[in-house]
């Protein structure tokens, strides 16, 4: 058991920043540009631990618990999913709300560090967040509950186990289609992904969940960071097994198939980014609600 919570993670600590790294590089590639090197985001984190930590006079602890815990709940998600071929070290019944409100926890002291630092402007980020996240959240419940249906059991290991396989050669392959585009969508928000955020931005109107970490810097930006790149991971991980659901029965080998379908699933994010313009504001609500509604769609195809 031990040793397979250290393998875990190790492959999320190791691997979490590489696809973001191949997401800028797809990014540049589409805009006739060399762009940085695929291992930026690693050069970029220990330049950012390097530094000292720095805090207002006028925060408080929440201020740093954001970035701590938004490090420490993706390690913990991680447990609960399988890396391709590799199973799960921890697994329960229910363990897939767990895994989908362990996210909320995050963005809950994530938003109420933005809001410790008494700035009007952050606060405005942290309500766009928390707003774009909980229409997001009964996507993902939705999507889970439909490959609940095809597993008959509640635990994420059996829900991603090899009867996805069967799964898409049935008549509930349908079904995993529809999830599966709606995830992507979901990944998108959750991870503030162009159409939805733009990382990269710096004009502050446009700006929502980068407004809310604007303050942190040093070693408790890196923790951002590096969080963010593990949650993309995570999440990206359970499309990945989603659509690439064989297994060789060499683990190994189907480790190899998962991490190359997640630099895989970072182009297309890439891809997405460099083709798609922001949506605007009151636009994200209704594809959000769209996403949702296609989810419970899903869900009825699997129980009639």
């Amino acid at each position: 058991m031990i040793s397979r919570i250290v393998l875990h993670i190790c492959i999320l600590l190791v691997f979490a920043p590489l696809p973001l790294g191949v997401i800028n590089k797809t990014k540049a590639l589409f805009a006739g540009r060399v762009g940085p090197p695929l291992l930026q985001p690693y050069y970029d984190l220990a330049r950012l631990w390097r530094k000292g930590f720095v805090f207002s006079r006028t925060t408080t602890w929440v201020f740093l618990a954001g970035p701590v815990v938004g490090l420490v709940v993706p390690l913990l998600a991680s447990l609960l999913i399988p890396f391709g071929g590799l199973a799960a070290p921890i697994s329960f019944t229910g363990d897939l709300i767990l895994f989908v409100y362990l996210f909320g926890l995050a963005r809950f002291f994530t938003a109420a560090a933005a809001l410790d630092t008494g700035s009007s402007f952050e606060g405005m980020g942290a309500v766009r967040e928390v707003t774009f996240s909980c229409l997001a959240e009964p996507t993902l419940l939705f999507g889970l509950l439909v490959l609940a249906r095809g597993a008959e059991k509640l635990t994420l290991n059996s829900l991603l186990g090899p009867q996805l396989f069967n799964q898409w050669r049935s008549d509930a392959g349908a079904s995993l289609g529809l999830i599966l585009v709606c995830l992507f969508v979901a990944l998108l928000v959750e991870n503030s992904r162009i159409p939805f955020d733009d990382p990269n931005t710096h004009l502050e109107l446009t700006m929502i969940h980068e407004v809310m970490v604007l303050d942190h810097s040093g070693p408790a930006f890196g923790m951002i960071l590096y969080g963010a790149a593990m949650k993309l991971m995570v999440l990206g991980g359970l499309l990945v097994r989603i659509a690439l659901p064989f297994q060789t029965g060499s683990i190994p080998l189907d480790l190899l198939v998962f991490l190359g379908g997640m630099l895989g699933l970072a182009v297309l994010v890439g891809v997405v980014e460099s083709t798609m313009a922001r949506l605007r504001l009151p636009r994200v609500p209704q594809v959000l609600v769209g996403t949702t509604l296609l989810s419970v769609f899903a869900l009825v195809l699997v129980l009639r």
